[in-house]
């Protein structure tokens, strides 16, 4: 009997151990994950040939999209929410926002192979002006993806990249930054981040960081480096977030030349202490600043 009794014991210290550490393992892996992301992709490459057939002595678009988007995060409603932020950024529409990233990218597709197939009457009468000779400005790229920058429980930053050709002297490229509060869902802005006032201090530490950049000692030697005006030098609110600082960028023609390029600039968080917003979303994520 004396026997039984210690097994009886054992077994319930067991039992009471594991219930304990079953306990502890959910609250423990639900703080963990709770805003845990799982990404997926849908990747589109395809010839979309401006005549019926698709013909490689004939124009066509060559068209790449690249779409990674969250299929797993929290429950369904925040997903869904999420979902709608990454698509309507993505593509650029905030009507394409509301619909599945699949029935998006579908229908973006479609609309893009549209417009494009648009162009064979005047083809046509380009080919007839130039004698039969090949107008090669009919010769499209499409390419569009983004890219996961920034992520921790709190915070995601992330590029939406853009680059085509649409007849003309050359194509273009943009690119295109969003911040996601995930705690509360939404994008984030300048006045997410800042105290009011901010504009004309924000801009003069932009300003000083490009000087830096382009080692010059005045504001007005930019214009000696290609820049427009420095008047075009403000905060656009195309920026991103990661432990170092504040990252801007200006696509082509924002502030210079398309020869330039998208300009970056990076402005660190211990020049920005007097405008942030005391106990904001910047020193919650980033409190050991540089």
């Amino acid at each position: 009997m004396k026997t039984k009794k210690i097994i009886i014991t054992v077994l319930w210290l067991l039992s009471l151990a594991a219930l304990i550490s079953s306990i502890s393992s959910c609250h423990g892996g639900r703080r963990g994950n709770e805003n845990r992301i799982v990404f997926d992709s849908i990747v589109t490459i395809q010839q979309i040939p401006l005549l019926h057939a698709l013909d490689s002595t004939l124009p066509y678009a060559d068209v790449h999209v690249s779409f990674t988007y969250p299929v797993k995060f929290r429950d369904a409603t925040q997903l869904a929410r999420l979902q709608q932020i990454f698509t309507g950024t993505f593509f650029g529409d905030t009507e394409l926002g509301m619909l599945t990233p699949e029935i998006a990218a579908d229908r973006y597709l479609r609309n893009y192979s549209e417009r494009y197939k648009s162009l064979s009457n005047t083809y046509y009468e380009d080919k007839a002006r130039i004698e039969g000779s090949m107008p090669m400005w009919y010769w499209y790229y499409m390419n569009l993806n983004n890219k996961i920058l920034f992520q921790n429980d709190s915070l995601l930053s992330y590029a939406v990249e853009y680059s085509d050709y649409e007849g003309g002297a050359h194509g273009s490229y943009r690119i295109t930054y969003t911040n996601v509060d995930l705690n509360r869902l939404v994008t984030l802005s300048e006045e997410d981040l800042f105290v009011p006032g901010y504009y004309k201090p924000l801009t003069e530490k932009i300003v000083r960081q490009l000087m830096q950049a382009y080692q010059v000692s005045e504001p007005d030697s930019l214009l000696e480096k290609g820049f427009f005006t420095i008047e075009d030098i403000v905060p656009n609110n195309n920026f991103r977030l990661d432990e170092e600082g504040i990252h801007y960028a200006y696509n082509q023609y924002e502030i210079a030349p398309y020869a330039m390029g998208v300009i970056s600039v990076t402005v660190p968080y211990t020049d920005l202490e007097d405008i942030l917003i005391p106990e904001g979303i910047v020193s919650r994520n980033f409190s050991k600043r540089e």
